[in-house]
């Protein structure tokens, strides 16, 4: 191999490439001593980690023991009757904040002149929404629609629709209106 350096201009500077390279080293050197203590920390906190996990899961395994244990000592009778017995007292209290005033008012402010009530049946569903089965009679399907649009238009009355409409002895059209009744919330 020669040795000999044949070019107009030769590189005698060959310090800054060895600095650069000792630099180089020096970072690569650094970033290596990083990793290994970052990776031995993180391998402490995972270790941590796993014995929260495991301490947790074992808590889990208690409280799951304690909930079937008094699952099991639970009298099924004796919960369906305090439900039913609750389920009573909501209806109870359902009947009693039921304004009957404010429903006439309701209705007497949208009851067209050719259309008049003839009976009305409310009941609370299964959601503890009041249900109401209203029968008019009309002298025409318009106004008994008329009756309805207006009923609409107070948002106070919900999925309104006709269950069932026929003609009576008298010629008039007798419709039963089935509508959820919102009424609103008492002002104290």
């Amino acid at each position: 191999m020669i040795r000999t350096n044949l070019s107009t201009r030769p590189f005698y500077n060959e310090r800054a490439v060895n600095l650069g390279l000792i630099a180089l080293g020096m970072i690569v050197a650094l970033a290596t001593i990083f990793n290994v203590t970052r990776a031995r920390f993180d391998s402490g906190s995972n270790s941590e980690l796993a014995a929260q996990a495991e301490s947790d899961e074992a808590r889990a395994g208690e409280l799951r023991a304690t909930a079937a244990k008094m699952r099991g000592s639970i009298d099924r009778r004796q919960v369906d009757a305090v439900a039913l017995d609750a389920r009573q007292a909501n209806e109870l209290i359902d009947r009693r904040t039921f304004s009957w005033t404010a429903l006439f008012n309701q209705f007497e402010g949208t009851l067209p002149p050719n259309v008049r009530i003839t009976s009305i049946r409310p009941s609370v569903d299964h959601d503890r929404r009041i249900i109401l089965n209203l029968t008019v009679l009309g002298r025409t399907v318009n106004d008994v629609n008329e009756f309805m649009e207006r009923l609409d238009a107070t948002k106070t009355f919900r999925d309104l629709r006709s269950v069932e409409e026929r003609t009576n002895e008298a010629d008039q059209i007798e419709s039963v209106l089935q509508m959820v009744y919102l009424p609103e919330p008492p002002t104290s």
